[in-house]
């Protein structure tokens, strides 16, 4: 069986994380997504978008500690259900309520509960097997928030403590959601490669050390380190990797800005190998959970990202699915720009978006792909069946 019911989805950037200056982002309302969730989810319907990620906004749904509230989510939950899209929601998209500690000792009961209320939620409006994502990019979000602080909570020195917390949560959120019924857990995180500058060999096993670290938050959750968080090969289900143009640079010692290793530089390595080391490390099903860029790029980087996608299947990796992330026009985190970077724009006021001709040219193109890779990946023997 394929691992969605299209190879394509469409993700709809949901962060909810407070900014250093203290606004709370949420781009679900930014993009009026809440408001026309039908529309989107029947626009997705009509253009062949069978599956989707989206998010649960946390903040919203629990306003004070024990209490609640799913009105900012039924609705969406039942405009997809109605559209025929599954959903992948995810739970904790870098942001949490205010009134939660993310270092307490208390934060992945408290996790629990609140995933726990959402799969009794999403097993009465929808039925049928909850596709849930515990927490979006932990390995990032510990870099970016508890090692560097330039994210929330805006500490330094502690990503490896952040790291923790994210992986006992995770696992008592899937401890929660598996104890309502069915489901599939998806988990997320970037997959990157850092290489040394030729010119400084020297630098080549600080270099691999940086990259092994991506596999962190898995290896942590599988069991295969820190067995004292509780992991187990279990709790490893499908794995999404997040891939951009920003994920491959060589390691600058030095604190300059990072020299890019995009497709066109003679050391970029094709991501189809990258795809390949994931799969023979786990050995799970995995997909593209995200894939994008800006302006002018986004339909030739669609293109790069589905032959290398095909082309990971016939060495075989069993690649499920491509992600256009996000899938709608977003406002800029900081400044409020308007990204361009989805397949369809800022609705009007009866919820069109127009689409992104370009792009939507390569996605059609694309999709030729799509039927290759799965009835490749049907007809390869799968160890996860």
């Amino acid at each position: 069986m394929p691992l969605f019911p299209s190879y394509f989805l469409g993700g709809f950037e949901c962060s909810i994380h407070r900014l250093r200056g203290g606004r709370r982002l949420d781009v679900v309302a930014a993009t009026a997504h809440d408001r026309f969730a039908a529309e989107d989810y029947a626009r997705m319907r009509d253009a062949g978008l069978l599956a989707a990620r989206d998010g649960v906004r946390w903040h919203l749904v629990e306003p004070e500690p024990g209490r609640f509230d799913f009105s900012s989510a039924v609705p969406t939950l039942r405009a997809a259900r109605d559209a025929g899209v599954l959903v992948i929601w995810d739970l904790l998209h870098f942001g949490w309520p205010d009134h939660v500690e993310i270092w307490d000792a208390s934060f992945p009961a408290r996790f629990a509960r609140f995933a726990g209320a959402f799969a009794e939620l999403h097993r009465d409006e929808v039925g049928g097997t909850l596709y849930a994502a515990p927490v979006n990019e932990p390995s990032f979000l510990s870099f970016a928030g508890g090692q560097e602080g330039f994210f929330n909570p805006f500490a330094r020195g502690r990503g490896d403590d952040l790291k923790a917390q994210f992986v006992r949560g995770s696992i008592a959120a899937i401890e929660a959601v598996w104890a309502v019924g069915p489901a599939r857990i998806v988990h997320t995180d970037p997959i990157i490669n850092i290489q040394a500058d030729p010119t400084r060999p020297q630098d080549r096993g600080v270099a691999e050390g940086y990259r092994q670290s991506q596999f962190a938050a898995w290896d942590m959750i599988a069991g295969r380190q820190r067995p004292e968080l509780g992991g187990d090969p279990k709790d490893l289900d499908i794995l999404g990797v997040n891939y951009y143009g920003q994920n491959q640079w060589f390691h600058n010692p030095f604190g300059r800005e990072s020299v890019l290793l995009v497709p066109s530089h003679p050391h970029h390595l094709p991501l189809r190998y990258m795809l390949r080391e994931v799969h023979e490390r786990y050995g799970r099903p995995l997909f593209i959970a995200e894939t994008g860029t800006e302006g002018d790029a986004r339909a030739e980087w669609l293109h790069y990202v589905g032959r290398e996608a095909a082309a990971a299947v016939q060495l075989g990796v069993p690649v499920g699915g491509i992600c256009l992330y996000p899938v709608v026009n977003h406002p800029g985190w900081d400044d409020d720009r308007h990204c361009l970077n989805g397949l369809w724009d800022y609705p009007d006021g009866h919820g069109h978006r127009e689409a992104d001709g370009p792009l939507a040219v390569s996605w059609s193109t694309n999709r030729a792909y799509s039927t290759s890779c799965s009835r490749a990946t049907q007809s390869r023997k799968r160890p996860w069946t």
